[in-house]
């Protein structure tokens, strides 16, 4: 099939273009967010090809996958035809709800028989009021990282974007806590002087700010154990990833973490001091952190694994086009 998606969230795209179908990838001139193109810090196969706003006018798709409200009508635009009428259309939704009365959230595509509501987790699903429209669950599937957990140094690793910005929705405030037990590294977007914004002297806590995939995961390895601190997200792809690589997890009890972490993978609790006490036990003890570490990486792998999710893309996929 060819299929029309924005590049949006590199993790969960990168899995998707694994497939067996082409992929078009709108890229605009400035490389704005309607027009980002390939990845440039993730791997992508070359059946992700970029494509212009001008070449989808006469461009052959098959389905167009939507994943932001306002890509509908710029998809007509583009393409000259309306996606669910003229074309199939599904709509990806990767957030759990964020304004508002959130068990009454009504989704942007509530009520609306032209398209299909596919939530990345169940927990979204959930707790979106779609109304009328059809919806369905496909969970998250990660490549396979290239590398293997050693946890040879005694530091925990997290991954946030726009920590600052995101502060308690992303358990920023709670990194100080945890930099007491031992020193923090934080991956991700726009985590430059965060250490300075928390307080913390530069030893505690060391920001990577925007590292390739590749190298991040090389560097995840070799942290003692993952911190997943986020209050409110729908299921942070990096959580899985460091899971896959067969980190142990220190994580918050919410939203759709307590489906994805077993009990012997690591810790999960809405109690931070039994997070403290777990990550002080994988820090002193790294035969403790292997071996949950082996939990989670077999864990990750059959409920996360790449083949599960292109192929249940794929039934999706025939099914709408098929309709």
């Amino acid at each position: 099939m060819n299929i029309l998606l924005w590049h949006v969230h590199g993790s969960w795209t990168t899995s998707f273009v694994h497939g067996k179908h082409r992929y078009l990838v709108p890229a605009t001139p400035d490389r704005g967010p309607y027009g980002l193109g390939r990845a440039r810090t993730y791997t992508w196969p070359e059946s992700a090809a970029e494509v212009s706003p001008e070449q989808l006018r006469t461009a052959e798709v098959d389905v167009v996958i939507l994943q932001r409200p306002e890509e509908l009508d710029l998809a007509a635009d583009w393409l000259g035809r309306r996606p669910g009428r003229d074309l199939p259309a599904i709509y990806v939704e990767h957030n759990t709800p964020k304004d508002g009365n959130v068990p009454n959230s009504r989704h942007p595509m509530a009520d609306r028989d032209d398209l299909l509501v596919a939530h990345v987790t169940a927990f979204n699903e959930l707790f979106w009021d779609t109304g009328a429209t059809r919806t369905t669950v496909i969970d998250h599937g990660v490549v396979p990282p290239a590398v293997e957990y050693t946890g040879e140094l005694d530091r925990l690793a997290v991954v946030i974007n726009e920590p600052v910005r995101r502060w308690r929705v992303t358990g920023t405030d709670l990194l100080p806590r945890f930099a007491e037990i031992a020193p923090l590294d934080v991956f991700g977007m726009r985590v430059a002087g965060l250490a300075e914004q928390l307080g913390l002297p530069a030893d505690r806590l060391i920001s990577h700010d925007d590292v390739p995939q590749h190298r991040m995961h090389a560097e995840l390895a070799r942290r003692r154990a993952y911190l997943h601190l986020c209050r409110w997200t729908s299921l942070g792809l990096s959580l899985i990833e460091a899971m896959t690589i067969g980190m142990p997890v220190v994580a918050l009890a919410t939203t759709e973490a307590v489906a994805a972490v077993p009990p012997g993978a690591g810790a999960l609790s809405t109690r931070v001091d039994t997070l403290l006490e777990a990550a002080g036990r994988f820090v002193a003890e790294p035969e403790r952190a292997r071996r949950a570490g082996v939990e989670a990486r077999a864990a990750a792998r059959e409920r996360y694994g790449l083949d599960r999710f292109l192929a249940d893309w794929d039934r999706l996929l025939e099914e709408e086009v098929c309709g």
